[in-house]
């Protein structure tokens, strides 16, 4: 894909958006970056940064002026905790941004739009054992899923699907499948799993206990940053416009997560299971069309991004 392109990310000051950008202006892009906020955790590297509301239609004309590639990862989100409690919120603040923002790509003449989607389309009864068949693409529909973060997902693949259809704007679906690592959120009620038992693990002493929701024994598999990034611009330059998995293809139980960061950390933690909100029951990435399409898939493993991304945390709560 040409270098010369003008490129806007949006959610350009959240965790996977402000690696994107620095991805890209490695690859020599001029990239504008959007989002309500700045990076937290990284200055951003974007020729352009601009803070905008993209729920507003005005805003994501302006987003949009000029720009040849769209890779939409604006989004109201974060781990179990707040996705399981927030459904009315996370349908309009996100049905209004993914709408008004691809909309606004095809009226300013954007020649190509990556969205952003995530494995929480797929249906909840194909995810309620902790050793599930990994999730296929067309696994998706009859559609059912769990949480109203993964209706508007799934509306808003549809919508590029149309757009392509009717308008000819070429669009391309990563579903990405809990992606870590760090210079992302690890407090405050929106962290994923990995940076929450990260963090944890760090404030804890040796011999120490920590909180884990539900029995451990959920599954899952995880995504490191950089194949993350690295997945999203292959999937962009490729020619299929069909939903992608973007993820591991390994499970592991969230008991297991905790033993792993603890080596890490080279401490012995004991867990203690109380209630909360445990999302699926059991969620793992088929890489098979990822592999036909890209000729690649995630390779960084978990130990070595849970490594990176436990370091990160713990220098973070130290410094303070």
């Amino acid at each position: 894909m040409d270098a010369s392109a003008r490129v806007l990310v949006t959610g350009a000051g959240g965790f996977i958006g402000s690696h994107l950008v620095a991805f890209l202006k490695e690859r020599g892009y001029w990239v504008r970056g959007v989002d309500t906020k700045p990076p937290e955790f990284m200055e951003s590297t974007a020729d352009e940064f601009e803070l905008l509301d993209l729920r507003r239609w005005d805003n994501c004309l302006q987003a949009t002026r000029g720009i040849d590639h769209v890779y939409a990862l604006a989004a109201d989100m974060g781990g179990m905790g707040f996705i399981s409690s927030n459904h009315g919120t996370i349908m309009r603040n996100n049905a209004l941004i993914n709408l008004h923002t691809i909309d606004a790509a095809r009226v300013n003449g954007v020649a190509r739009y990556l969205y952003a989607s995530s494995a929480c389309i797929y249906p909840e009864h194909l995810q309620e054992q902790p050793d599930i068949a990994p999730l296929k693409e067309e696994d998706a529909y009859p559609a059912a899923p769990q949480d109203g973060y993964g209706w508007e997902k799934l509306m808003a693949e549809r919508t590029c699907q149309y757009f392509e259809e009717e308008f000819g704007l070429a669009t391309r679906v990563p579903r990405f499948h809990n992606i870590y690592g760090p210079k992302g959120t690890f407090e405050g009620g929106r962290e994923k799993a990995p940076a929450a038992i990260c963090r944890k693990v760090a404030l804890a002493g040796d011999g120490g206990t920590i909180e884990v929701w539900g029995d451990g024994e959920q599954t899952r598999s995880f995504c490191y940053i950089d194949d993350c990034v690295e997945g999203i611009y292959r999937i962009m330059q490729c020619d299929y416009s069909g939903p992608l998995n973007l993820g591991r293809d390994d499970m592991v139980t969230i008991n297991e997560l905790v033993e792993i960061v603890s080596g890490v950390a080279g401490k012995k933690i004991s867990i203690n299971h109380v209630q909360g909100p445990e999302g699926v029951r059991g969620r793992n990435s088929d890489n098979s069309r990822t592999r036909e399409v890209l000729g690649w898939e995630p390779s960084v493993t978990l130990e070595v991004g849970l490594t990176e991304t436990y370091n990160w945390i713990e220098k973070q709560l130290a410094s303070r």
